[in-house]
């Protein structure tokens, strides 16, 4: 260690009371952490690009300081999906600290990791009063049957009104217009459903029929668009 002179001729000091870190909950305790191995626990983080092109939802499983479950989720820009591929690779195994401070090619992925990290350094987890955490594979139920994420896809002009694309449910195929032509319900594909149905042996048009449901006053339509081409 090197000290100036200046320190060097400073007379000692004695410290008082050693004030450690405050106590953070995780995993149904409460824990001052004092290294990277003192943090446990599963959360989400919400990163964006510079130019705000795309956006990344990170979700880490953490033990111990250890990531061993990595979910990335992407939307927004075709490169990133790529870069999410990596991601996935490169993070479980690594300490949060290794992970913050690794090129995980896309700034949005970055930018999810550094927030991400904060909400896990100060105790912001969602297992923060879960006695135990959640086991690993918690990350991938937040998917849910079908193993697909839920998007959300809107379109809207002055000239033609609103057009449902995607919603949480599925891929939307049809819209439900009532005689004012407003907007009374819709028709989806439940994407994850049909893909699974066919993987089983069922035939790609019986597999669409069981994974399309609506939702609203559908049945009470005057008529239905596709919003992709009407």
């Amino acid at each position: 260690m090197i000290y100036s002179t200046e320190v060097e001729h400073m007379c000692r000091v004695a410290k008082g009371p050693e004030h450690g870190p405050a106590p953070i909950p995780q995993e149904g305790r409460w824990v001052q952490a004092k290294e990277i191995k003192d943090i446990s626990g599963l959360t989400h983080g919400v990163g964006w690009c510079a130019p705000q092109q795309g956006a990344c939802k990170l979700t880490l499983n953490v033990k111990e300081g250890i990531i061993q479950e990595a979910l990335v989720e992407t939307i927004g820009c075709s490169g990133m999906t790529h870069s999410a591929a990596m991601a996935g690779e490169i993070l479980p195994g690594k300490t949060i600290l290794e992970a913050l401070n690794t090129d995980l090619v896309c700034d949005a992925i970055n930018t999810a990791m550094r927030e991400i990290f904060l909400q896990i350094a100060y105790g912001r987890t969602q297992t923060a009063f879960s006695e135990g955490g959640l086991p690993i594979g918690a990350g991938l139920e937040d998917l849910g049957k079908g193993l697909r994420s839920q998007i959300g896809t809107m379109y809207g002009t002055v000239a033609k009104g609103v057009r449902y694309l995607e919603m949480a449910e599925g891929y939307v195929t049809r819209m439900a217009l009532d005689a004012q032509d407003e907007v009374i319900g819709y028709e989806f594909v439940h994407l994850g459903k049909m893909m699974e149905s066919i993987e089983k042996g069922t035939e790609p048009a019986e597999a669409l029929k069981k994974a399309t449901s609506n939702y609203g006053r559908f049945n009470e339509a005057a008529r239905t668009i596709n919003p992709r081409h009407q």
